[in-house]
């Protein structure tokens, strides 16, 4: 028991304490720094944060807008126009029928072929028409040999009437039958005139400047009285009738212009007036026709071609426009949100004629071309809003910078 308890109770030899001594204090040394660092640098990170944030407080939000956010404005011209659809003819046309009964001899002009009014077209044969007239002329001449022997006859009898070689009555008998001769002999000239135009007619002309559209007959058929032998057409001027309704027709004027498209014509505006207005409505639809004069000297158009356009109701100047989507109404007041120095101000307007379906109005006052303005709804931008604009990104385009062919003022 003595010497257990002498060997617990002995003593830790002063070399081992010693030997640990160093390491111990070298932990305890660097874990004091370590803390020190941690703690300097959680001050300075929450220093750097504060001031941060001072600084975001004192610098005021920008609103980064994207190109189709804004638009420039521009000058141009604003219509409202009354959508009209139809389908094109010439305004000069003609069907040429035969004026004779005979064959058909020869057709010198195809379809399609430009003639000058009259030229030769057709030829029809003159046979029988040359025997009707020989006959007529013979016919003239028997009357022509009466005429003067009934003359003869009246000198006679007007000296045997001094004479008193014959009544009155048998004078006056003579007197009526060259009377009748006369009348006669005018009756068979008029006969002869007949029979030449008839063959004067058997050689077709063309009754105006035009396009042959259609031959009926050819070579070798018989044509008939009033036969449809061809037809023809003048491109030079055209007619759109285009169908409106009554409700609508009030607004409509003659002088009035029309812009229209033609299908197959991608790039290509035509242009017409009003020229006439039927006075009656069609019976089911209630629409009333409206005739569109249309110039086509370059023979562009043809006939049957469909067009789809509008009557110009209303047009202004040059001036201002900008979408309808840019106008904000502050307490009765039209304004819009315009960019000025990297800022949003806003720019109260006059507004003049505008189009609801082109989405764009003119500007009477209050706006120059160039301004820049905001053309939707952004949710944070206001008067003094500082805003930053994309670069090298153009603006918004207008919604419509042509001719529009489905509105309505």
């Amino acid at each position: 028991m003595k010497n257990d308890f002498q060997i617990a109770q002995a003593p830790i030899p002063t070399r081992r304490v010693k030997r640990w001594l160093p390491p111990l204090a070298g932990l305890i040394l660097v874990g004091a720094i370590g803390g020190a660092w941690l703690m300097l640098h959680a001050n300075a990170s929450a220093t750097t944060a504060k001031a941060d944030a001072a600084d975001a407080a004192k610098k005021p939000e920008v609103q980064e807008l994207s190109s189709s956010d804004f638009t420039t404005v521009e000058a141009r011209e604003l219509s409202v126009n009354l959508p009209i659809s139809g389908a094109l003819a010439p305004l000069s046309q003609a069907t040429v029928k035969s004026k004779v009964a005979a064959g058909v001899l020869e057709t010198l002009v195809p379809e399609g072929v430009k003639v000058g009014r009259g030229q030769v077209v057709m030829r029809l044969d003159t046979g029988d028409l040359q025997a009707r007239l020989v006959t007529q002329q013979a016919t003239q001449e028997d009357a022509k040999a009466k005429l003067e022997l009934a003359i003869k006859n009246h000198e006679t009898n007007q000296t045997l009437l001094r004479q008193k070689f014959i009544s009155q009555t048998a004078y006056d008998t003579a007197e009526n039958n060259v009377d009748i001769a006369r009348a006669a002999l005018k009756s068979t000239v008029s006969q002869v005139e007949i029979a030449r135009r008839a063959l004067d007619d058997a050689t077709v002309r063309a009754p105006i400047d035009g396009i042959i559209s259609k031959r009926f007959v050819q070579p070798g058929e018989k044509a008939s009285l009033d036969t449809p032998l061809f037809a023809m057409v003048d491109l030079r001027q055209m007619v759109l009738e285009a169908q409106v309704p009554a409700s609508e027709i009030p607004r409509v004027k003659e002088g009035q212009n029309v812009i229209f498209d033609v299908e197959g014509f991608d790039n290509r505006h035509f242009n017409g007036k009003v020229a006439r207005i039927n006075p009656t409505a069609e019976a089911g639809s209630r629409a009333m026709t409206v005739y569109i004069a249309v110039n086509n000297e370059d023979g562009a158009l043809r006939g049957g071609m469909f067009a789809k356009g509008g009557i110009t109701l209303e047009k202004s100047t040059v001036t201002p426009l900008i979408p309808l989507s840019a106008i904000r109404d502050d307490h009765g007041v039209s304004t819009v949100y315009k960019i000025e120095n990297n800022k949003v101000v806003v720019q109260p307007i006059k507004l003049g004629l505008r189009n609801e379906d082109e989405g764009m109005v003119a500007i009477s006052s209050g706006l120059m071309v160039g301004a820049q303005v905001i053309v939707v709804k952004l949710d944070g931008v206001k008067a003094g809003t500082a805003v930053k604009l994309p670069q090298n990104a153009q603006p918004a385009p207008p919604p419509h910078s042509g001719p529009s062919f489905a509105l309505k003022g």
